[in-house]
């Protein structure tokens, strides 16, 4: 094929179908094989109407990447009853490369069902760097509410740290009116949204929102003052004593023990103080009568 033939196709020359093992492949190979390879003509391919992504962001550097060196990472397709192709994952590279003004693109066609394709989508998705940390945890709420994932599942899928999932959750707990003036306040910094979603109620959630714009608020001092929302809120409806938070760690495999912590603190612990909980309880435990701890029955 001469290089001006080559000039509309999205695979560079000399490039092999595929460079290395995508990052879906351990998800779609025990249920539809390991897919092949094919180069489809971009007006045989129609976007999922169900794709998560809504947003394709700028396109302008990643055309001038594929104008310039093709479509390095294959999309991925499944086959339609018609004879063409659904796109389940690459929606910003299949555009861009439309706009590139390709003829053709290299893809991976795989077998998948409805729901195998909208999870990979899905998976796919929240690989990127450049989603909004509310549409990383609806992400990861589908994953779990659809899919059944758990936690430490959902984590390995789109290699994050357990906690990192575990918090980006909690973003859900802010209620519509909270993320609109978030987004109106130019408030995206996750660390400062999940002290925001920490706050007792909606009323306070506002009232931080409103102090982060006003005093310019670093993370320490937004801290400092969510946490006096919380007293405060704690020592309402007569001094009622606010119950403890509790931290429970189910170790995976067939481990005969599992360990809970009870924190007596005024707002619930960070990552890192668990951490240091755990080593302060293990220090005691060595420093114990000959090196015993007591246990207890029941």
């Amino acid at each position: 094929m001469s290089e001006a033939s080559r000039k509309n196709v999205g695979l560079p020359p000399r490039r092999r179908m595929r460079h290395d093992r995508h990052y879906v492949d351990e998800l779609v190979t025990p249920r539809s094989g390991d897919g092949f390879g094919v180069v489809v003509r971009v007006t045989q391919i129609s976007s999922n109407r169900d794709q998560p992504r809504t947003n394709l962001g700028d396109l302008k550097d990643l055309v001038g990447s594929i104008s310039r060196h093709g479509v390095l990472e294959p999309l991925l397709v499944r086959k339609r009853s018609d004879g063409g192709y659904e796109l389940i994952s690459g929606e910003r590279r299949f555009h861009a490369a439309m706009m590139a003004g390709l003829d053709e693109v290299p893809c991976v066609e795989l077998e998948l069902d409805d729901q195998e394709a909208l999870e990979i989508a899905l998976i796919e998705n929240l690989q990127r760097k450049d989603l909004t940390p509310f549409e990383e945890a609806e992400g990861f709420a589908t994953l779990v509410n659809t899919y059944s994932y758990t936690h430490e599942e959902v984590s390995v899928a789109v290699g994050r740290s357990r906690v990192t999932v575990t918090e980006t959750l909690k973003l859900l707990e802010i209620p519509p009116e909270v993320r609109d003036a978030c987004r109106h306040a130019d408030i995206s910094a996750k660390s400062t949204l999940l002290e925001i979603a920490r706050a007792p109620d909606l009323e306070s959630m506002l009232s931080l929102v409103q102090q982060i714009v006003e005093d310019r608020l670093d993370r320490a001092e937004l801290r400092r003052r969510r946490r006096n929302v919380s007293d405060d809120d704690s020592n309402t409806d007569g001094g009622e004593q606010r119950k403890p938070f509790i931290v429970r760690f189910r170790p995976s495999g067939d481990r005969p023990f599992g360990v809970s912590l009870s924190f007596r603190t005024e707002s619930e612990p960070e990552p890192r103080d668990v951490l240091e909980a755990l080593r302060s309880l293990i220090r005691e435990i060595e420093a114990g009568l000959d090196g015993k701890p007591q246990s207890e029955s029941g």
